[in-house]
């Protein structure tokens, strides 16, 4: 039995086929291949570290971020963001 059946969660990210992923953000739904989600995590765990992650709360307060080679543009408040980390790791550790 699955507890998490009825909860919408604002982001999933999705293994659709090999190499191929889906990204859901809100309603937003993004295709990316392999190399493009690598690229993501790398940019995401950039963003995320402790003195870049201080420098946007004192200043702005969310991140602006293209994803899948510039097909997309998001809007990220540091609680999606942080999200976005967690799902992102999470992806990366079943492997």
């Amino acid at each position: 039995m699955n507890v998490f059946t009825d909860i919408q969660f604002n982001i999933q990210l999705q293994h659709v086929t090999f190499c191929h992923y889906q990204l859901t953000i809100d309603d937003k739904k993004m295709k990316l291949t392999f190399p493009q989600l690598l690229h993501l995590r790398n940019k995401i765990n950039e963003i995320t570290l402790p003195e870049n992650l201080e420098n946007i709360i004192q200043n702005e307060n969310f991140v602006l971020l293209f994803i899948a080679d510039r097909k997309h543009l998001v809007f990220l408040e540091i609680p999606k963001l942080l999200d976005l980390k967690e799902e992102l790791s999470l992806c990366f550790y079943h492997y």
